[in-house]
This record gives structure tokens, C-alpha cells and sequence, in this order.
């Protein structure tokens, strides 16, 4: 009798490197169960069930993530403004660990002794699927074969596999004429490599897949009310009366908002974990205009030190964290709590308006926080605030410049 195949569970897309690992995988005599998370790309979920199938995949599980993802990943990210290098939002990054939480939970439950993913052995995202692996079952096995040179070498870059799925008969929707790769969620759509490796070269205009070009949105700016409690999205006003509060129908709002009003795109390169730089584009339209309206909610309700405090360790450590792989670790269950610790009083609502690109704010209040006092603001009356107080204010914040002022002097150097 033949010995039992050893069985993986398989990260799939139904793309066109994991359908070909799937077949590589079946060549080396394992069993494969193909794993999908549905974490809101616009996918035909049962044409890539049928497809893996096809192939020769034993079992597909499709799960629907979507909420876990919004409620558990993008509102935290959201609550503490996370970013990375001051431009990319995460999107990529946000997905990962609920990926990873659900593909070991199908292979414990498929038996399987391996898991394996489709990541290239120069970017993140290998990092961030296996360390969530590793914490998470400490003793799986990971089969990588972008990093596994029988296949790297086999299979040296994108068009080596398209010969390989006409070979085997994969059917995929990527063409030697357009050969840079993708990856969505609901939070936004990446797209690197092929031609997009040159990073003076501009993106082609029917690169964009979810966004309009922003010369092309609507010639009359859209208005919206977003209302948060301790920081989080809980109701998301438009169109004159229209209200969602459903974290994902809300999300999935806000995304159609910026989507047909051009707004979320960003071009950059940066700085891979590994050490490499990397040029991306990337659009992320519903997680730019609620982020944007909690930053600007903050400046309204949040204290000055507070906030100080959490963008100069938290934002920056979180962000951090993300990107790096490292959501199931003690830094970020640290980091995550006192994110919610700060929030407390980030309450209230912010109306914006969105116009061919741009994000900008109308309004805000809130009927629960009291830092901003209109009188002690006002240019018109006293208020609580005397005037003459702040004379002894500056002169006790100018004690030690004018000592510092007199050593210039003393030393003949200009100020």
C-alpha cells in the first residue's frame, strides 16, 4: 500500500502564482486543500472554487473574513491614524493576520501538516504569513516555493508561469501584455512588479482598478457626516439622509464615496522589511477619508499631550508592527491597548466633502467632549482666559532662551 500523501493547506487566490503552485504542489505528490479568505475583493469566489478544483485541488474553503477584518484590523488602524512612512495606509498589511488566523484553523481542521502561500522570497508579505504561522501553530510546517530554488529556478519570473498555466491548461486572467501583479481587499488594491519595477515609469491609466481617474469624477463635490465613538466609525451619513452603521456596509460606504470621486491613490517606493526598496501603487479610498476625519476629530477632543505622546511611539510602533508581520506578538497587544486607552474621548462627528481627488473638512463637533471652549478661543470676548496671564507664561518659557541667546552673544555666533 502507498504511503498517505502528505497534506497542505494552500493560500489561493485563483491568480495566476498560486494556481501554479497548486499544480507544482500536485506534481510533488502532495494532497492539496485550497484556502480562500474573502476579506472584500471583488472576486468570483465560485469560479475560483471550480478552478482549484479543476486543477486538482482536494478541498476549497471560502470564508467570509470581512467583518473580523474591519472591526478587528482597519478600525484599529484607523483609531491610532497608523501609517507607514508617512504615505502607505497598510492595506496589504491589515489582511494578513486574519488570513493567516484562518488558514491555520482549516488546516487543523483538514489535518494538514503543511501550509504554503504564493509570496515572492523578496517582499513582506512571506514574513508576515509565516510569523503568523509560527505563533499561532508554533510547529507547522511552511512549504514557500518562491524561495525553494527547484522552483525559482524552474519558474524565473511571471512569464515563465504564464507558459506553465497554458502548458497545464490554468486558465488566468494576466497577460504577458500586462504583467504587473495585484492584490485586493476591501481596504484597498496594490500593484507592483512588471513594468511598475521602473520607478520613473508612470502608471498606465487603465492600471487603476478601483478608483476613477480624478479628472474624470463628478464636477460637483459630495458631502458626508462620519461619526465616531472612542475613535472607531459607528455611523456614516450621505447623500441627504441616507445613514449605515454596520461596520462593513459602513466601510464598503465610504469606499464607494472616494471611489467614484478619485480619491485614495498614492504612488511611492519604500522600504521593505527585508531591506529592499520596493515602488508600489496602491489605492485606498474608503480607509483615506475615515482616517482623514478621525485625525481631524482628534484635534477637536483629544488632549494635547495624549496625542502627543501616541503619534510619537504608538502611530509609529503600530504601523511598524503591521508592516513588519509582527500583529501576533506582546508589542502589539501592548500597543493596541493603549490606542483604545487614548480614544476614550475621541467622540463626536465630522462632516467632509470629497472633490476630484481631494478631501476636505466642513465641520465638526461633539456633544460629549468639552476641551474647546469658544469663549477662551475667542479674539472678541475675555473669556475664562485673563490676558495678562500670559505675560508670566512667557517669560518662564523664555528663562532659558535668553540664557541661551546670551551664550550666542558671548561666542560672536549669529542666531
Amino acid at each position: 500500500m502507498a504511503a498517505p500523501k502528505e497534506k497542505v493547506c494552500l493560500a489561493y487566490s485563483g491568480g495566476l502564482d498560486t494556481s501554479c503552485i497548486l499544480a507544482w504542489l500536485l506534481e510533488k505528490n502532495y494532497d492539496v486543500v485550497c484556502y480562500m479568505a474573502n476579506i472584500g475583493q471583488e472576486e468570483d469566489f465560485e469560479a475560483a472554487r471550480e478552478k482549484a478544483l479543476k486543477i486538482g485541488a482536494s478541498a476549497v474553503h471560502i470564508e467570509d473574513l470581512q467583518k473580523e477584518f474591519v472591526t478587528e484590523l482597519c478600525f484599529p488602524a484607523i483609531q491610532c491614524n497608523a501609517i507607514y512612512e508617512n504615505v502607505y495606509l497598510l492595506g496589504t498589511s491589515l489582511a494578513r493576520p486574519v488570513i493567516a488566523r484562518g488558514q491555520i484553523a482549516v488546516a487543523l481542521r483538514e489535518g494538514c501538516t503543511a501550509v504554503s502561500h504564493g509570496c515572492t522570497g523578496k517582499g513582506n508579505d512571506q514574513v508576515r504569513f509565516e510569523l503568523g504561522f509560527y505563533a499561532l501553530k508554533p510547529d507547522i510546517k511552511v512549504i514557500a516555493p518562491w524561495r525553494i530554488p527547484e522552483f525559482y529556478n524552474r519558474f524565473q519570473g511571471r512569464n515563465d508561469l504564464l507558459d506553465y498555466a497554458a502548458q497545464v491548461g490554468i486558465p488566468v486572467s494576466q497577460t504577458k501584455s500586462k504583467p504587473w501583479s495585484t492584490d485586493e481587499n476591501m481596504a484597498h488594491c496594490s500593484y507592483e512588479a512588471g513594468i511598475l519595477e521602473d520607478p520613473n515609469m508612470t502608471p498606465p491609466a487603465d492600471m487603476w482598478k478601483l478608483t476613477v481617474s480624478p479628472q474624470d469624477a463628478p464636477d460637483r463635490p459630495e458631502e458626508f457626516t462620519v461619526h465616531f465613538e472612542k475613535g472607531i466609525p459607528v455611523r456614516l451619513e450621505y447623500e441627504n439622509g441616507k445613514s449605515v452603521t454596520d461596520p462593513v456596509q459602513l466601510f464598503l460606504t465610504a469606499n464607494a464615496i472616494a471611489r467614484r470621486n478619485g480619491v485614495g491613490r498614492i504612488d511611492i517606493v519604500e522600504n521593505r522589511f527585508i531591506g529592499i526598496k520596493s515602488r508600489g501603487c496602491y489605492e485606498t479610498p474608503g480607509l483615506t477619508i475615515l482616517r482623514n476625519a478621525h485625525i481631524d476629530l482628534e484635534g477637536l477632543t483629544l488632549d494635547r499631550e495624549v496625542r502627543a505622546l501616541r503619534d510619537q511611539f504608538v502611530t509609529i510602533g503600530y504601523a511598524r508592527v503591521l508592516y513588519n508581520g509582527l500583529y501576533f506578538s506582546p508589542e502589539r497587544e501592548f500597543l493596541e491597548g493603549a490606542v483604545v486607552a487614548s480614544q476614550k474621548t475621541v467622540n463626536g462627528r465630522v462632516k467632509c466633502q470629497v472633490y476630484k481627488g481631494s478631501f476636505s473638512i466642513l465641520g465638526r463637533s461633539s456633544e460629549t467632549e468639552k476641551l474647546y471652549d469658544m469663549d477662551e478661543s475667542s479674539m472678541d470676548i475675555i473669556g475664562g482666559l485673563e490676558p495678562v496671564d500670559s505675560t508670566g507664561f512667557i517669560k518662564v518659557q523664555a528663562i532659558r532662551l535668553k540664557k541661551y541667546g546670551l551664550k550666542k552673544l558671548e561666542l560672536g555666533e549669529r542666531l
